[in-house]
């Protein structure tokens, strides 16, 4: 057979596989059985053969039956589905129960009821002490809760969980292991009994879950194997009376799986298994995976334990994941700012990024980069040749999709440039104009290493046309070439904002002006040149001015009279306020250049740690906080917390001179609107002035009463106005002020499941 021949069965053997139909099997494992109830009339329409084994009664005689008439109180197990969420569709143990009618009457059994394919599915299996599970299993849940740490990594989670379920279920070998982008899975953590392979650090290949079986995983987060070797026991009839259909076991305990799987399984050396799902935002992120050479089944109070783990342990992993990217996109923020900053300072993109090469190439954490426009290419770093980066950007133009393009291997995604991959392993780009071809790119290089796989991850196909699995898991190095390290997803979404700001506030004012006519140049001109003596020229001598001050004062201060001292004094205190008057102004400017990032915003834990923060101003102070109920809102988490923050500080200073500060925060809702309030008892101010308070340097107080810079309540304006939303601000001279600020309710993109 020739080797074409060889892949097209291979590929046909794959698409079978594929096409599986592993939701309706047509049977179940034996360690129990399975009544299919018809919910208007309450009879039995389907059952498994199996049915004898257990309750000695055919199934034939099952059939049309009344569940009442063969299983005491089966109607008021059925009521207790009522008190589930109606999206519920996992099994649930409604409770143990006898049967009426045949030779094993009064035999208590275990019963799992749950709702799918528009019928009741029924499962039975043995009944275990429930009074002694509860009690053992609570605790050890608990204290496996109580144990976790913020500071506790992923990896070191997962290996507590392990320790856990392996304590709880007896498995010889219990591990966990996370997906990579390209769903293959290595083992992160793993405990295994003396006579048990150990897989720790391995990789297993995606292709041992093909993509049903993943999803599968996703809706039901547990699935047991009690013995590989077990006979299937069929459902009669095979389909549906009413429908036709076969019986859709999705969420069933009991149902069959793959004989492929079992194949694996053998191959392994398994006699038992048992499979805890890991999801992520509705992805499956991993698994917990138990194995034990012996047949073994496990309670469905152990079961219901371990899946409630599994899920807490979902939540964690989502948690931290989310922590690690807010963290992440924070310094990828910072880092926009810094270079938009430097953007502004200078008469071009590329300019501005020369003056920061470390923060640009820092920025995705690459080697080199490039700056690519119709008459230049600067260089950066380690990079390819400037003809290949020519060549690139020229392919880049040519390609339809997205503005930012990503790869970790440019040999395998560009072969239309073989040169590439000699210089290179990884290159991001993005295109930062609408007309032309400009692009900025980073690149990393190619980083060769090993991977060490459970086995030679490869498929053959049987004689029956059948995929087989690999008959060894042996430890199995393969080395790879022509791979960079990853592009974080942060990264990429970091670069997309930056396109954004640059097209948004750079380039397209950049592009607009140089269309405009000759009288218009003149006038960019002098903006520009103000924009530079604000940015540097005056924030310079301010320094030289503040500094002298110091230094005169350290200096010739034995010298001066008590007079001069005061005036050298204000001076430097002078100097400082407009240098930081400055500051504030360029960083109003520049407030509405980045770009937002929604997300749920907890407004009471951000009170509550705008609250920590500004502790060393009011210590020593008697500050009464009245806060209401706040909600969780969608919002700009950086930009919202910065809008608070001005706020809350406002009300703590003017608070000062009260012996004791009232500062009452409160929220109130309408159908789409949230109101956030922020009342204080302090110096208040005259109404007649309510419109000049959220303008750039409008005070209501002199300098000598209350500091400030008179931006603050400007930047609350912009931030607010840029979500939609209004500010509103309420005084009475000496009786306090009220600001609040009204924001629309938005909702997020429901993540794809």
């Amino acid at each position: 057979m020739t080797t074409t021949a060889i892949a097209a069965d291979l590929q046909a053997a794959i698409e079978n596989c594929a096409r599986e139909p592993i939701r309706t099997p047509g049977s179940i494992q034996p360690q129990g059985f399975l009544l299919v109830i018809d919910e208007a009339s309450m009879t039995v329409v389907q059952v498994s053969e199996n049915v004898t084994d257990w309750i000695e009664i055919a199934p034939s005689q099952l059939l049309g039956m009344h569940l009442d008439d063969l299983v005491k109180s089966g109607s008021a197990f059925v009521d207790q589905l009522s008190d589930l969420d109606e999206d519920q569709l996992q099994a649930f143990h409604v409770g143990d129960t006898t049967l009426i009618q045949g030779e094993r009457a009064g035999q208590l059994f275990a019963m799992m009821l749950h709702r799918n394919d528009g019928v009741l599915i029924a499962e039975f299996e043995p009944a275990s002490d429930a009074s002694s599970a509860h009690g053992r299993l609570y605790p050890l849940i608990r204290s496996f809760i109580s144990q976790m740490r913020e500071d506790e990594s992923v990896d070191e989670l997962c290996l507590r969980s392990v320790g856990f379920i392996k304590r709880i279920t007896g498995y010889g070998r219990v591990n966990a292991y996370r997906f990579d982008k390209e769903g293959n899975g290595v083992v992160n953590a793993e405990l295994a009994d003396d006579g048990y392979d150990k897989y720790l650090g391995l990789c297993f290949p995606a292709s041992d879950i093909p993509q049903q079986a993943r999803e599968l995983y996703c809706a039901n987060r547990i699935r047991i194997i009690a013995d590989v070797d077990y006979a299937p026991s069929p459902i009669i009839p095979a389909h549906n009376p009413a429908t036709g259909q076969p019986l859709d076991l999705s969420f069933a305990t009991l149902r069959s799986v793959s004989p492929v799987h079992l194949h694996y399984m053998r191959n392994m050396g398994t006699g038992a298994s048992m499979s805890i799902s890991i999801v992520m935002n509705g992805q499956l992120w991993g698994l917990i995976s138990c194995h034990n050479h012996a047949p073994r089944d496990v309670s469905f109070q152990t079961r219901t334990a371990c899946e409630l783990l599994g899920r807490v342990l979902s939540l964690q992993v989502e948690t931290k994941g989310a922590h690690l990217r807010s963290q992440k996109m924070l310094s990828l923020r910072k880092q926009i700012v810094q270079m938009l900053g430097a953007m502004a300072d200078h008469d071009s993109v590329l300019n501005g990024l020369k003056s920061l090469p470390d923060v640009f190439l820092g920025f995705v954490g690459a080697s080199g980069a490039a700056v690519v426009s119709d008459t230049e290419c600067d260089l950066y770093g380690l990079t390819p040749p400037q003809n290949q980066v020519h060549a690139l950007a020229t392919w880049l133009n040519n390609r339809q999709g997205s503005d930012v393009f990503h790869s970790d291997n440019v040999g395998r995604d560009i072969p239309n440039l073989p040169g590439l991959a000699k210089s290179i392993g990884g290159v991001l780009a993005v295109s930062i104009s609408e007309v032309h071809s400009n692009y900025i790119l980073w690149f990393k290089p190619e980083q060769t290493h090993v991977v060490h796989w459970a086995g030679k991850p490869e498929k053959v196909v049987d004689v029956s046309g059948s995929l087989s699995p690999r008959q060894s898991f042996a430890k199995w190095h393969q080395t790879v070439e022509g791979y960079s390290t990853p592009w974080d997803e942060t990264e990429i979404e970091g670069v997309a904002e930056l396109r954004l700001a640059v097209l948004g506030i750079v380039l397209r004012k950049a592009e607009e002006l140089a269309q405009m006519a000759t009288e218009l140049k003149r006038s960019n001109k002098e903006l520009e040149a103000f924009s530079y003596s604000v940015s540097h020229d005056l924030r310079a001598p301010l320094r030289h001015i503040a500094g002298y001050a110091e230094l005169l004062t350290d200096m010739e201060q034995a010298n001066l009279t008590e007079r001069g001292q005061r005036f050298l004094g204000t001076i430097g205190e002078s100097a400082k306020f407009a240098g930081t008057l400055v500051d504030n102004l360029l960083s109003f400017s520049q407030m509405g250049r980045s770009a937002m990032r929604l997300s749920e915003v907890n407004l009471a834990a951000m009170i509550e740690s705008i609250k920590r923060e500004m502790e060393p101003e009011y210590q020593g102070r008697t500050i009464e906080w009245i806060t209401g109920e706040l909600p969780i809102i969608v919002a700009d988490p950086a930009f919202l917390h910065l809008a608070m923050r001005n706020l809350v500080a406002n009300a703590i200073k003017y608070t000062r001179n009260e012996a004791v500060a009232v500062i009452e925060i409160t929220a109130a809702e309408t159908a789409d609107t949230v109101t956030v309030s922020i009342r204080d008892n302090g110096v208040g101010f005259d109404m007649q002035y309510a419109g000049k308070l959220f303008g750039v340097f409008q005070r209501l107080h002199r300098m000598d009463e209350f500091e400030g810079t008179g931006i603050g309540l400007a930047n609350v304006r912009r931030i607010v106005e840029r979500h939609g939303g209004t500010v509103k601000a309420e005084g009475v001279l000496d009786q306090g002020a009220t600001f609040s600020i009204t924001l629309p309710k938005k909702h997020l993109s429901p993540v794809a499941r």
